[in-house]
């Protein structure tokens, strides 16, 4: 009887994903597999004619069906990569997607333009991936993190740890800013983000399977419009801006303009600005005091 070997599984898993309409699946499968076999994935490549023991074939199987079915890899593996960083994921948090970089990079552009320490603030954080991307490359920081969910904040503990970074990030629970007013006594911030659920009703029962049944509704659904959330940030937002201060949102392919009308209505903006990201949809709302 022939051995299953790396190559010989790579290529099966991967046409099998293919067939099924998995994206990206040459690096689903590949991520499956370095997780069964507990490999980096350039391991795979070196290590080509290694067979595998029944017990890891098993094992690979239930995962590969468990995958064919829609349940996202990243829930599968416990892990995900969001800023060339290697986070913790469970099905509590949403998995960070690469849309939500853009919303890292502007910030951190935002904060080397200044002098001195930054307060951050990051509502919704989730497994913490802003907050950790953000406070791993720039170091003068101080972040506060919040979410109304205990149990996504324990992975972002987690990965706030596995990174080193506990000296920089603070984890608050709570519903947006509820849980900053006695935690920084009345104290303001230089730069508040956030990737808020904002999936309208009519766009959350288009979802794919894999996000609408698996992912937590709760970071997603945001209301008959998706703006919910908007709406209660931009209403406290000035209350916790210093002067000189930025909030910068991720926002859906098309929120621009409602997300423009609730922060020229709410607070007093010198620049409001929506960015589109790499498909040319709307996806970042940057608004300057």
């Amino acid at each position: 009887m022939a051995k299953w070997t790396i190559q010989k599984l790579l290529n099966w898993i991967s046409e099998d994903f293919e067939s099924k309409g998995i994206d990206s699946a040459r690096l689903s499968a590949e991520l499956l597999l370095s997780y069964v076999l507990e490999m980096k994935r350039i391991e795979l490549y070196t290590q080509f004619d290694r067979p595998v023991a029944k017990e890891q074939l098993d094992r690979l199987h239930d995962l590969v069906k468990r995958a064919e079915q829609g349940e996202p890899i990243a829930y599968l593996t416990g892990k995900t990569e969001f800023y060339t960083l290697e986070l913790e994921i469970t099905p509590d948090c949403l998995i960070p997607r690469p849309e939500t970089e853009l919303l890292v990079e502007r910030a951190i552009e935002f904060l080397r333009g200044r002098t001195g320490k930054q307060i951050v603030c990051d509502l919704c954080t989730g497994c913490g991936c802003v907050a950790v991307a953000i406070a791993k490359n720039f170091c003068d920081v101080q972040i506060i993190a919040t979410d109304i969910s205990d149990g996504v904040l324990k992975t972002a503990a987690k990965n706030i740890e596995k990174h080193g970074l506990k000296d920089r990030v603070t984890l608050l629970c709570g519903d947006l800013f509820d849980p900053i007013v006695p935690q920084l006594g009345g104290g303001k911030f230089d730069l508040i983000v956030c990737n808020p659920p904002y999936v309208s009703a009519a766009e959350f029962e288009r979802l794919d399977k894999s996000v609408k049944d698996y992912e937590p509704k709760s970071a997603l659904f945001a209301g008959a419009d998706g703006l919910d959330f908007y709406r209660q940030i931009c209403e406290k937002a000035e209350a916790f801006l210093k002067p000189d201060a930025a909030l910068i949102m991720e926002i859906s392919y098309s929120q621009g303009q409602g997300v423009r009308e609730l922060l020229e209505q709410r607070v007093r903006f010198s620049e409001i600005t929506i960015e589109k990201d790499f498909h040319d949809n709307d996806r970042i709302a940057i608004a300057k005091k």
